[in-house]
């Protein structure tokens, strides 16, 4: 094997930790790994790492290590996420579908424990929610003990699943959304396996989920993004994701957050601007001085916004605030693991450090967010509070309506029971007979091509 794949190796508390360092592949390159934007690197250990799958091959390793910020070739290359994260909308049928190769094994006589998930699968049920009780001490407990009645057939199911699949892990309900789950007790931003050899192989923790905001766990830094049932489960059975040298934006993040702002004001500013900017399939990674001034929370508002502003990714590499977020989180343990392997790795995300190469970058100051909202008034972009606090100011898209006419008033204060009385009388009562020619319907609106006898438009 070529030395450039061959893993490498270092002690952990007692412990042998193995890995697939990317520093060789600077001589494949050509040029320093520095260069390389945190998705790329993440996407190129993936690629080394799995070179013993029969999807990947070498040349893969050797086109994604010499990726360039434009003029990539639009050549393939394979992608086997470290785990697949399902909800319960999507992820019964996933489980269904392992259930029935399992029947079909046991027809052929085979044994259906061969029927097991490739890499690990979690599936947080949280979808299956319904409001029934509010506004009372136990109105959780009543939610909860409805939902169990209603979905007793596909939670009976789903514990068979957990009980029958190692590599598969149930989040029962009334725990979380799948997100917020996946943020504070499923990620651990490195993952590992035992080998044969008594060592631990050591790896980024990357997934793909059947939830488009599946991008809210970028904010820990790790890579995920949201795909159809159909790709995670072929992920789920070891079948790669086909994927094209990617397109990485760089944001790059100045100032600090003014005071009475909050993440949700960050994430409508960065969403209009990104919208503007067309990054629709693009990888976008922040960088700047700003990224410090950021708690985890604040970024994971800002990921989770990624199919909002149309992007794959919205990624924040691992630093500081991660580790101390998997501390706070109860991963103590595993935090000290994580930043010695991104140290390792050239993962881990220095203030100081040369910055990466990217194929454009957009400026953003954070001291510009400004408290803003944004709702069914206006979807597609936010207003500042300042504009909208006087009850006097009128959005010129919803002008004040006319006042009623006096005939409208008068018809406005019967009571509506009379009102409807009199019109169903009307409608029963039989008219006279009109003797005026027929005319013909009038269309209803112009805008509507060729609805009346198959007639067009008439132009202008």
């Amino acid at each position: 094997m070529d030395t450039a794949f061959s893993p490498a190796s270092f002690d952990h508390k007692g412990r042998r930790i193995a890995f697939f360092p990317l520093a060789p592949l600077a001589a494949v390159r050509g040029a320093p790994l520095e260069e390389l934007p945190f998705v790329v690197r993440i996407l190129l250990e993936s690629v080394l790492r799995n070179q013993s799958h029969p999807a990947f091959s070498p040349d893969h390793v050797a086109a994604l290590a010499r990726w360039q910020p434009q003029g990539n070739p639009a050549e393939e290359f394979p992608y086997l996420p470290a785990r697949v994260l399902l909800q319960d909308l999507t992820g019964v049928a996933c489980v269904v579908d392992l259930a029935s190769l399992r029947s079909a094994c046991v027809r052929r006589g085979a044994d259906p424990a061969l029927i097991e998930p490739s890499v690990p699968v979690d599936l947080v049920i949280d979808h299956s929610v319904q409001l029934d009780c509010a506004g009372s001490p136990d109105a959780l407990a009543r939610n909860v003990e409805k939902e169990f009645a209603r979905n007793a057939e596909r939670y009976r199911f789903l514990r068979w699943g957990r009980n029958t699949f190692s590599s598969l892990r149930i989040v029962p309900p009334a725990v979380g959304i799948c997100h917020q789950v996946n943020l504070e007790f499923l990620a651990s931003a490195v993952r590992t396996v035992d080998r044969p050899d008594g060592s631990l192989l050591a790896f980024p923790d990357t997934l793909v989920g059947t939830d488009s905001h599946t991008t809210q766990i970028n904010s820990l830094g790790v890579l995920g993004w949201g795909v159809g049932g159909i790709e995670a489960e072929a992920a789920m059975l070891g079948q790669p994701i086909s994927l094209l040298p990617p397109v990485v934006t760089g944001v790059e993040l100045t100032g600090e957050l003014p005071p009475g702002t909050t993440a949700t004001d960050l994430a409508l500013a960065l969403t209009k601007l990104l919208r503007g900017a067309d990054v629709v399939g693009q990888f976008v990674e922040y960088f700047g001085p700003g990224v410090a001034t950021l708690s985890l929370s604040d970024r994971a508002v800002v990921s989770n916004m990624a199919p909002e502003y149309g992007a794959t990714t919205g990624f924040f590499p691992l630093d500081r605030a991660s580790i101390d977020f998997l501390r706070l989180t109860g991963r103590g343990e595993r935090a000290d693991l994580v930043e010695a392997y991104a140290r390792k790795q050239g993962l881990f995300r220095e203030d100081g450090a040369p910055v990466p190469r990217y194929t454009r970058v957009i400026p953003f100051d954070l001291a510009s967010v400004v408290p803003a909202i944004a709702g069914p008034a206006v979807r597609t972009s936010s207003s500042p509070w300042a504009m909208r606090r006087r009850p006097s100011a009128v959005c010129s898209a919803n002008p004040p309506r006319k006042a009623a006419s006096a005939s409208r008033r008068k018809r406005g204060t019967e009571p509506r029971a009379r009102r409807t009385a009199k019109k169903w009388a009307t409608a029963r009562s039989p008219s006279p007979p009109s003797r005026a020619a027929p005319t013909r319907p009038t269309p209803r609106s112009s805008s509507r091509r060729g609805w009346w006898r198959g007639r067009p438009r008439r132009a202008g």
